[in-house]
């Protein structure tokens, strides 16, 4: 854009229409630029302005013409079709772009340099320190989850940060940027903060020390009352009514609002947060919380729903608040339940309670822990066959919000993975290891804090042993789909893994499910030196996340052989028939339970409250006009269909390989 100095009949319109500037030639235009639209500005420091030419069309129908009015800019560059009107204060050492609209605002100034909240310490899941996490804009869970979580490594933890501080390094400056298409208005104090297109604030009381990375793809939403300090907020995310935030990190599609409160938090890709408080919170991805009377401290946790009165403790002894936990993925806490860190729980469990010894039910995933008499009841498996379980791996993807082209966290949503697999057969070894230990005829076996039932334990292990033929077999059949299995050889070529990365150990690296060896190869490529920024960084997270497929089976093919007694050399048709028979009865088996689950939510005693003036006929009439017949329900007609659409899967993979036996 060219700009150039004013010319003197242009200076004389500015003054008869109320302007005054410290020095006019410190003023410079674009050529086109006419001072129609400039009224009662006082101008200071180097200005450039650009052309005011078009209208912005309000709510209510309002059309106002760009320009500036009853407003003092300082040190500032101003874009194309501007509206800015009624500053109470003044604007400094901004460049703002084009169509923007910045109206009844207190003030909106860069005071010396700043890196706009990157670098910014957040002390996560210890609020006394030592998990630190230092912010930037593009910040992801897996990042944050090795910097805050592998502390043994200092070395790495020492390049990580040094990676951070040089990107904000690269962001600091003593000018601030406003992108083009952003609405500000209503608001009290900005300042230092970056503010990218088409972001829209209104009515926040105060701003300060941040990034807001909106984007023409995602924009972002700050609302009434928000407070923000030393903080970034990520493409998608809408900060609502009140909302207060202080030394946090909001990821994309994220929504925070009705006075939610967090301090050293961070939130990742689809989080949600109303009306309560966090503190010291690492939120991966799907981290949802609602009400008013819930706390999220000093843990860990990724696509949980925390129910209300949700809490946990981290004050143990008299040290003060050092004790952290951790809730694996697809945790849901009921009302009123508390856990006493540090404890970890398992993946997709059930906390219902309140639990005062410290647990760990890490291998135990899909469970329940409910309280009984103070003490913690673990029941191993349970919430596999849960129909709430079943809606959430499918309600998940749905939810993913991010509408940004560039995705800063990698989610897998598999319900069945070689993480959750892997701790099913740590499960069922534990669970036989008590059996043998404490004999069958036992009444409670005690269990990291926990105590389980006989019939829970035995029940554990069919449930399990169900998951894990459900997972196999899903693996074998997607990994033969496309084989025309016309002989024994050829189904041992497609078996084959094209790689032997994955073998080891699996890691959920808050929400990137991937093999621990790989991990470990990042981490010592970053200690050496041969990866060196963070973009370099997230590209490996990226490319772990687009071969999942290829590195699940890898894992899974060396499951099926330890597990069905197989191997590559001698495997055959007849084999690979008696593993689908083995996870078709698992499949029809586990969905039946589900079945038998959701009817539970129609039954008599869930019709209770409906129909209240009315009889029996009444109460059944006015329940299905709100919740609908049981048979016609959208889930439910689900599970049916994926009963006959697995059933028919699995007779076509049977037909095709015993065709090949002829």
């Amino acid at each position: 854009m060219k700009h150039r100095k004013l010319i003197q009949s242009e200076i004389e319109a500015l003054k008869r229409n109320g302007c005054v500037a410290e020095n006019w030639n410190d003023i410079l235009v674009h050529n086109d630029f006419k001072p129609d639209y400039i009224r009662y500005v006082k101008f200071s420091g180097k200005i450039k302005l650009g052309v005011f030419e078009d209208d912005f069309c309000l709510p209510g129908g309002l059309k106002k013409h760009s320009g500036i009015q009853n407003a003092w800019l300082h040190n500032c560059e101003i874009g194309n079709s501007a509206l800015i009107e009624n500053i109470q204060n003044y604007i400094a050492n901004y460049q703002i772009g084009n169509n923007v609209h910045i109206q009844n605002i207190h003030s909106l100034y860069v005071d010396g340099e700043t890196s706009f909240g990157n670098g910014v310490e957040v002390s996560v899941l210890n609020e006394t320190g030592g998990r630190e996490v230092l912010i930037y804009d593009k910040l992801s869970a897996h990042f944050a989850y090795i910097l805050s979580c592998y502390r043994h490594r200092p070395k790495l933890i020492g390049k990580l940060q040094d990676m951070v501080k040089s990107y904000a390094r690269k962001q600091t400056s003593a000018t601030g940027t406003i992108g083009n298409n952003v609405t500000i208005v209503n608001t009290g104090t900005i300042r230092n903060v970056k503010i990218g297109d088409c972001t829209v604030i209104e009515g926040a009381r105060l701003l300060r020390n941040g990034s807001i990375n909106s984007n023409v793809y995602d924009p972002v939403h700050i609302g009434y009352s928000v407070i923000a300090k030393d903080f970034i907020i990520c493409s998608g995310s809408n900060v609502e009514d009140g909302a207060m935030l202080t030394r946090c990190f909001v990821g994309q599609a994220c929504y925070l609002g009705n006075t939610y409160s967090a301090s050293d938090s961070l939130f990742f890709s689809n989080c949600h947060g109303e009306n309560g408080e966090a503190c010291a919170l690492f939120a991966g991805p799907y981290t949802v919380t609602h009400h008013k009377s819930t706390l999220l401290i000093a843990g860990m946790f990724s696509f949980m729903n925390a129910g209300s009165g949700s809490n946990q403790s981290n004050h143990m002894y008299k040290l003060g608040p050092i004790h952290q936990g951790i809730v694996e993925r697809g945790g849901k806490t009921t009302s009123n339940s508390y856990i006493l860190w540090p404890s970890r729980v398992g993946a997709f469990s059930l906390i219902m309670g309140r639990h005062y010894h410290n647990t760990d039910t890490s291998n135990m995933p899909f469970s329940y822990l409910i309280e009984d008499d103070n003490e913690t009841v673990l029941v191993p498996g349970v919430n596999l066959r849960s129909v709430g379980t079943i809606r959430d791996a499918q309600k998940f993807p749905k939810r993913d919000k991010r509408k940004d082209i560039e995705k800063l966290d990698q989610i897998n949503f598999n319900l069945l993975s070689p993480y959750t697999v892997q701790k099913m057969f740590k499960g069922i070894s534990v669970l036989k290891n008590l059996l043998e230990a404490c004999g069958e005829v036992s009444d409670f076996y005690s269990y990291k804090g926990c105590r389980i039932k006989n019939s829970s334990l035995k029940n554990g292990l069919k449930l399990y042993d169900m998951a894990i033929s459900k997972f196999l077999g899903n693996s074998i059949i997607s990994r033969l789909e496309n084989c025309p299995c016309t002989n024994d050889e050829e189904i041992r070529q497609y078996l084959e893994p094209s790689t032997t990365v994955g073998l080891c150990e699996w890691n959920d690296i808050s929400g990137l499910l991937a093999p621990r060896s790989e991990i470990d190869k990042l981490i010592e490529d970053i200690e050496s030196g041969k990866i060196a920024n963070v973009e370099e960084i997230n590209n490996v997270f990226a490319e772990l996340h687009k071969n999942y497929y290829s590195l699940e089976w890898t894992w899974a093919w060396e499951k099926i052989k330890e597990h069905y007694g197989l191997s590559l050399e001698t495997i055959t048709a007849e084999d690979v028939i008696s593993v689908i028979h083995r996870w078709q009865e698992a499949v029809v088996q586990l969905d039946k339970m589900i079945y038998a689950d959701a009817k539970k939510e129609f039954s008599l005693s869930a019709q209770t409250g409906f129909g209240v003036d009315g009889n029996r006929h009444q109460k059944q009439e006015d329940f299905e006009r709100v919740r609908g017949v049981f048979e016609k329900n959208d889930f439910v007609q689900a599970v049916l269909k994926h009963i006959d659409t697995k059933t028919a899967l699995g007779n076509r993979m049977v037909k095709k390989l015993q065709e090949s036996q002829r």
